[in-house]
């Protein structure tokens, strides 16, 4: 057999080497051992050596075109066979400091001036942002090109050197020979100590690069292409041969040294906005510095570096001071909301949100400015002259005949429109900012809610003020409003009734107010009022409304019983003539409110009750014995207070009258309220120019004097319903001693003629109603307190003192907030009545309770 061809053997080795090369295959996979070549000399490892030198100076001289490197491999490949790929490995490392010595190092440090030195590490002024720009580059542009030289010599080595890293470092646990020799650029030139100065290349290169970083963060144009070079050059470099990824120069030498420049420049720079005082500017600052720190990572240094440098800029320019921008008067958050700065607002949140997952202060200056705000509503309510108001209003439209202050009750109901107004308005105002500025964001949705509810319940009328707000809108607010209009209006009702704590307050309000509007007919639209509830409901549940469903069924129910009445009138056989036309409401005591019910039945079951006309006494007597027929034990109690009746009236022509309205016979419809209808009945049979006086009137009526006193005011005062003529004094209010009588010469440009009394209409309680409205309610919630109380102790048997009231808590929230003293109070009287009993566990020392049967 013919001995193996180990020159062609090693010529397909280099051939099949080019072409995995070509296709992307690391050569140290390519699998060849060749034979043994005989030396053909002793001193082969010097001839081959010499070979190897003058090859690797022709490559760093870029002369390389002429060089065979299937040759050279070959010379590299003879000496690892020959067991001598250490003195190899060592030599080529010798070769490559001389020439660093000698070749490279003096170009590099004929570069470094002492300008330089000053300029950079020495932070020397005097020197102009061209000539630091100029001898800034001038020295990286060396470095770059030093290394890039150095990098490319290496490669090519490397490649020639191929078989000494698989035939000796491999098996020798050493370094590449590509990590030795392109490490000596960190050695020797990086690590290099520049006698003249006393200063390492090192730091005049961090320097330099930070300095054009620097020049770049104040506007200046600076070389990215240039700059990158050199942080990719880093990137390339490690600490040691090793060549671990965690010890990359770029992280253990000049990332720090950034970073920490970063910190100084931009702490700077933040103290200098913080002088200028523009919350506005810093935050359109903060950003582009973001902008430009993500941008310069991307093009200038490295993008591993992106997320420490914005935490920088994070922290330096946001968290260190962020509650001083934000409290900046004039443009801080309080400047923002009040001026709708909503691009502001935004980038706020923005850049908050970076930060501080939770928005902690966002969330607090928020908050702290509804509050504020929600305070303001109640300033301006308190100072507001609503009845001048009034009088502005008609003086401006030059109506003097109208210019009169308006009555308590419709004072009252115009401070609660605007008080419900403007809290709404302020809700859709911050709805907007958390929509538009604040992406929705939960955290501060809560928080918003949480200051709405506050400022809201601190103010002790907005019980009373959200149910008149209600009972305006339903009364005539929605006549002329279309179907959205009135969906809004429902729902921001509801909305408001959210944040109510005391519902169980507004509830009496809202019964109150609701039994007004049924009994007297002024609700505009059952419909939107059934509507009101069925939302009430969903949102609170039965419980909360099944009195109002009650009063509701209490008018249906009568309005069936009204007609199935007429219909036994008209059976009887009477003329229509003859007939009075009863519209009667059957109420059920325990869906009324007492102030609308119960005070009536009081009054009026203590006492003899009004004296009604026969004709009305026939009527009620008609009435009880058809509503009897069906119903035993049952007793009605008829309520005059609350009642109204339409009166056909008759006025004669006045004597001596030729022409006009009086000079003939008058005929109109007067709508009186049931003690109005007692009163002008007694004039049907007293004489003309016969009179009345108001103590005669009060005999025969028996009306509460002070009801009297309205009802004949409003009759009587009032030039444009004076039925009746009063004396002395026809304009002034009623007083005990006046005299009345039939006014022939009343007219009236309508036929119907509405009369009340002049406070008929008052919807405002006084101090006493209100205080008896808070004891009743005060009460109401001892009830539902030891209810609760009861419910959970009958079902747990036994239980701690703190599980108990938090489970109290828990099944009133929806009603009120209790106090926890207050619960405390309730749990110790129902201790005294012997519900409960309280008893010390042993060993544990808490109170507990047992429930008694």
């Amino acid at each position: 057999m013919a001995p193996p061809n180990n020159e062609a053997m090693i010529e397909a080795m280099m051939k099949a080497l080019a072409l995995s090369a070509a296709r992307g295959i690391p050569p140290a996979n390519f699998q060849f051992r060749p034979q043994p070549i005989v030396a053909p000399n002793a001193d082969e490892f010097d001839f081959n050596w010499k070979q190897l030198e003058s090859a690797l100076r022709d490559i760093h001289e870029k002369n390389a075109s002429g060089l065979s490197f299937e040759q050279l491999y070959r010379y590299a490949y003879k000496i690892v066979l020959k067991k001598a790929g250490d003195r190899l490995y060592e030599n080529v490392k010798q070769f490559e400091e001389r020439w660093f010595t000698d070749k490279v190092c003096p170009r590099i440090f004929d570069l470094i001036s002492r300008n330089l030195v000053d300029m950079t590490l020495n932070d020397v002024p005097g020197s102009s942002v061209v000539e630091r720009r100029s001898m800034g580059e001038r020295f990286l542009k060396g470095i770059r090109e030093a290394w890039e030289e150095h990098n490319t010599s290496m490669n090519m080595t490397a490649d020639i050197l191929m078989y000494l890293d698989r035939g000796f470092t491999q098996g020798q646990n050493r370094p590449t020979i590509f990590a030795a020799t392109i490490g000596l650029f960190r050695d020797h030139i990086l690590r290099a100590t520049i006698h003249e100065t006393n200063c390492i290349v090192f730091d005049i290169f961090n320097a330099t690069i930070l300095d054009q970083i620097n020049m770049e963060r104040e506007g200046d144009v600076i070389d990215k292409a240039l700059l990158r070079s050199c942080t990719s050059m880093l990137d390339s470099l490690y600490r040691t041969d090793e060549e671990n990824e965690d010890e990359k120069l770029y992280f253990e030498v000049f990332e720090p040294v950034f970073l920490e420049s970063s910190h100084a420049f931009y702490k700077n720079e933040c103290e200098r906005l913080l002088q200028e005082g523009d919350a506005a500017t810093w935050l359109r600052h903060t950003q582009r510095r973001l902008d430009e720190e993500s941008d310069r990572c991307a093009t200038t240094i490295s993008l591993t570096s992106l997320p420490k440098i914005l935490a920088v800029v994070e922290q330096e320019l946001i968290s260190k001071h962020l509650e001083e921008f934000m409290n900046l008067d004039g443009s801080g958050v309080r400047a923002m909301i009040d001026n709708d700065r909503i691009e502001d607002l935004k980038l706020l949140y923005q850049l908050v949100s970076r930060i501080d997952p939770k928005k902690s202060a966002l969330k607090t200056a928020l908050s702290v400015r509804v509050i504020e705000l929600g305070y303001e509503i109640e300033k301006v309510l308190a100072q507001t002259d609503f009845a001048v108001l009034a009088d502005e209003a008609s003086a401006t439209n030059g109506d003097k005949s109208k210019n009169k202050r308006n009555n308590a009750s419709a004072q009252l109901t115009a401070a609660a429109v605007k008080w419900v107004a403007d809290v709404l308005a302020l809700k859709v105002r911050f709805d907007r900012l958390l929509s538009d500025c604040f992406a929705d964001d939960l955290t501060l949705q809560t928080a918003l809610t949480k200051s709405f509810a506050e400022f809201i319940n601190r103010f002790d009328r907005s019980a009373e003020y959200l149910s008149l707000y209600i009972d305006h809108n339903l009364k005539a607010g929605v006549k002329d409003k279309s179907e959205a209009e009135v969906e809004l209006v429902l729902e921001q009702a509801i909305t408001l009734l959210r944040y109510l704590e005391g519902k169980d307050q507004f509830e009496t309000y809202y019964q109150k107010h609701l039994a007004r509007r049924l009994l007297q007919q002024k609700s505009s639209d059952l419909e939107v009022e059934t509507e009101m509830i069925s939302r009430m409901k969903r949102e609170l549940g039965n419980s909360f409304t099944h009195k109002f469903e009650g009063m509701f069924r209490d008018i249906n129910l009568s309005k069936d019983m009204s007609e199935a009445y007429a219909k036994h009138v008209r059976g009887l056989g009477a003329s229509s003539h003859d007939q009075i036309g009863l519209a009667i409401n059957v109420l059920g005591g325990n869906n009324w409110p007492k102030e609308t019910v119960g005070k009536y039945l009081g009054s009026e079951q203590t006492g003899p009750g009004i004296n009604f006309p026969a004709e009305i006494k026939a009527l009620q007597d008609s009435f009880y014995s058809f509503y009897s027929k069906d119903r035993t034990g049952r007793k009605l109690t008829w309520i005059a207070s609350a009642g109204t009746a339409e009166i056909r009236s008759f006025f004669p022509k006045v004597p001596g009258e030729k022409s006009g309205p009086k000079s003939k016979d008058r005929r109109y419809e007067l709508s009186v309220p049931t003690y109005g209808m007692a009163i002008l009945l007694l004039f049907n049979d007293l004489p003309d120019g016969e009179s009345l006086s108001f103590e005669e009137i009060q005999e025969r009526t028996n009306i509460p004097q002070t009801d009297l006193i309205n009802l004949l005011t409003g009759m009587s005062a009032i030039k444009s319903k004076r039925v009746l003529w009063k004396e002395p004094n026809p304009s002034g209010k009623t007083a005990p001693g006046d005299k009345f009588k039939f006014n022939n010469a009343f007219v009236s440009p309508t036929f119907k003629v509405k009369l009340a009394s002049v406070n008929v209409a008052n919807q405002v309680e006084n101090d006493e109603e209100r205080k008896e409205t808070d004891e009743r309610t005060l009460e109401s919630r001892r009830h539902c307190i030891e209810a609760a109380v009861v419910r959970i102790m009958k079902q747990r048997k036994e239980l701690e003192h703190q599980q108990l009231v938090m489970e109290v808590i828990q099944q009133i929230s929806g009603q009120f907030k209790p106090d926890l003293s207050f619960i405390k109070n309730r749990i110790t009287d129902l201790i005294d009545r012997e519900y409960l009993e309280r008893f010390e566990r042993d060993g544990t020392g808490r109170a507990e309770y047992r429930y008694l049967a």
